[in-house]
C-alpha cells in the first residue's frame, strides 16, 4: 500500500522490508491485460502479436516482484509474518498463486508443457494459501466486521481461476473441486462483505478501489463454468449478468474515487475489468451476439487506459518514495 509524505532518505533495505505482498495484484492486472488482448485477437481474427509482447513484459514484471518478495522473506521474515497477521493484507497472499495461474493460462497457446508445469505448482500453492487463509479466518484470531473488505474475495477468485486452464490441461476433477470451493466461499463472503458495506462505516479511502473485486468472482466464474461444462448455459448467463451488475454498482461510486489518493489498492480495478472483458468476448463467441463483443472491446479499451494510468502512477509513486514505506 502507499503512505504519503514518506521520508525520501529511507534506506533501500528498509524499503525492502516494506515491500507489500499486494504488489502481486499488479501482476494479476497485467496478466489480465494479456489474456484480454488475446481474447480480443481471437474474437476479431487478429494475429496474436500484441498480447505476446505484453506477455513478455508481464513475465519479467512477475519475476521481479517474486524475487523482491523472496528477498524480503529471507532478510525480513518478521515483516512477512506481520503481513500475514494483518486483517487486510493476509487476503493478498493468494494473489501470488493467482498470478502464476494466470501465467499458465497465458502460456497455453504457446507451450502446453510449460503451462502444465506452472499450473500444477500454482494450483498447489493456491490450495495451500486458500486453506491457510480461511483457517486463519475461522481459527483463533478474532476479526472485527469493519476489517472486512472486498479484498477478502481474492482467495475465492483464485479457486475459480484454477479451472480456466485446468480443464484444457486435462485436470477436470481437481478443477471441479476448486470451482466448488470458490463458489461456496464467494457466496459466504459476498453475504459478509455486503453486510459490512451496508450496515457499518464506509470503507477507508484507499480501500474503496477494492470494491471492483466484487466483479471478479462472477466474471471468472463464467469462464470457469464454460470450461467445466462446455457451454455457459443459463447459469453462466447469470454469472456474467452478475458481473455487469456489480460493475454498475461500482460505477455508481465513481465520485468517491476522485477524492482518493493513489495507493497500490488502485490496482484492484484492473483484473476485474479484464475478467469482465474476457467473459464478454467469450460469451459473444459462444453465440451471445455482437453486443457482447462490443462490450468486451469497450471494456478492453478501458482496461488499456486504466493500466497505462496505473503503471505511470505507480512509477511516479516509486520515484517519489511513496511506495514501500511504513504506514
Amino acid at each position: 500500500m502507499t503512505a504519503a509524505g514518506a521520508d525520501p532518505a529511507l534506506p533501500a533495505e528498509n524499503r525492502l522490508a516494506h515491500f507489500p505482498v499486494s504488489f502481486f495484484a499488479v501482476a494479476m492486472g497485467m496478466f489480465g491485460l494479456v489474456l484480454a488482448l488475446h481474447a480480443a485477437e481471437r474474437s476479431f481474427g487478429l494475429i496474436p502479436v500484441l498480447s505476446r509482447g505484453v506477455l513478455l513484459v508481464t513475465v519479467a514484471l512477475l519475476l521481479a516482484i517474486s524475487v523482491l518478495y523472496l528477498l524480503k522473506t529471507w532478510r525480513h521474515p518478521a515483516a512477512v509474518i506481520a503481513e500475514w497477521h494483518h486483517p487486510v493484507r493476509i487476503a493478498f497472499f493468494p494473489a501470488i498463486a493467482i498470478a502464476f495461474l494466470l501465467l499458465a493460462t497465458a502460456l497455453m497457446p504457446i507451450h502446453v508443457g510449460l503451462a502444465r508445469a506452472v499450473w500444477v505448482v500454482a494450483a498447489a500453492a493456491q490450495a495451500l494459501f486458500s486453506l491457510a487463509v480461511i483457517s486463519s479466518w475461522i481459527g483463533h484470531r478474532p476479526f472485527a466486521t469493519p476489517q472486512l473488505s472486498p479484498a477478502w474475495f481474492i482467495p475465492a477468485v483464485g479457486n475459480v481461476v484454477v479451472p480456466v486452464a485446468g480443464v484444457p490441461l486435462g485436470y477436470v476433477d481437481i478443477s471441479w473441486m476448486f470451482f466448488s470451493a470458490g463458489l461456496v466461499f464467494w457466496v459466504v463472503l459476498l453475504t459478509l462483505v455486503m453486510n459490512r458495506l451496508m450496515f457499518h462505516d464506509p470503507l477507508p479511502g484507499r480501500m474503496v478501489p477494492t470494491l471492483m473485486i466484487l466483479v471478479a468472482p462472477p466474471a471468472v466464474g463464467y469462464l470457469a463454468w464454460g470450461q467445466l461444462t462446455g457451454a455457459a448455459g443459463p447459469f453462466g448467463q447469470i454469472l456474467l449478468s452478475l458481473g455487469y451488475v456489480f460493475a454498475l454498482l461500482v460505477l455508481a461510486q465513481a465520485r468517491r474515487f476522485a477524492r482518493i489518493p493513489f495507493a497500490l489498492s488502485w490496482w484492484a480495478l484492473s483484473f476485474p475489468v479484464a475478467a469482465l472483458s474476457i467473459a464478454s468476448l467469450a460469451h459473444a463467441g459462444a453465440g451471445g451476439g455482437d453486443a457482447y463483443r462490443l462490450i468486451g472491446a469497450g471494456l478492453l479499451a478501458l482496461l488499456v487506459v486504466l493500466i497505462l494510468i496505473l503503471l505511470g502512477r505507480t512509477a511516479l509513486g516509486i520515484a517519489r518514495h511513496e511506495i514501500c514505506v511504513p504506514e
